[in-house]
């Protein structure tokens, strides 16, 4: 816990996007909320998108005067990751996924079998899913992961704030990954 000079050096390091600053917050803050996270049925991935989020909606809040000078930064960028992530165990999602995740061992055994023919389900179902995902959703993932654009160009493209584009790419993952798995379900 920093005093509140420390604290305004940080805030001010935000606003005037110091590296050093961001850098020193990440290695303090992102293990603790990996940790959360995977205490709480997440993985790696979720964790960095959960803390991605989070540090974002705090930049965003520090850069838009909405954060107090003596606020304890890292309990403050602690605390929007948990929401966050208690919010996505709460999403119907979430939920989704368990159930479908709740049958284990038996998809296991079945994987062992079929294995050619099971990934050849995933690709075929993912394929569909991509065929139904809306054209915004594609161009986003397309200009992200097969033309390697950054969030920034992305963002300058797409006439959105940076953090925008990121949340929607996060969603359109999201709802492609949702659709891959009712293809993927129904299709059998």
């Amino acid at each position: 816990m920093g005093t509140s000079l420390q604290q305004k050096n940080i805030i001010d390091g935000f606003r005037k996007n110091d590296p050093e600053i961001l850098k020193e917050i990440y290695l303090v803050v992102y293990p603790k909320v990996r940790g959360f996270v995977i205490k709480n049925n997440g993985d790696d991935h979720r964790a960095k998108d959960i803390f991605q989020e989070a540090f974002i909606a705090c930049w965003k809040n520090i850069k838009n005067d909405k954060v107090m000078t003596n606020s304890n930064i890292e309990a403050y960028l602690y605390t929007i990751a948990k929401n966050k992530w208690t919010d996505y165990l709460r999403s119907a999602d979430y939920k989704k996924k368990v159930s479908a995740n709740d049958i284990g061992p038996l998809t296991v055994v079945e994987e062992e079998k079929n294995e050619d023919e099971t990934l050849e389900n995933k690709k075929k179902a993912l394929q569909d899913a991509w065929e139904q995902l809306g054209e915004n959703c594609k161009n986003l993932l397309n200009m992200f992961y097969f033309e390697r654009k950054s969030m920034e160009d992305i963002s300058k493209v797409m006439n959105v704030a940076s953090t925008s584009a990121r949340n929607q790419k996060y969603r359109c993952m999201e709802k492609l990954r949702t659709l891959s798995l009712e293809i993927k379900s129904n299709g059998k």
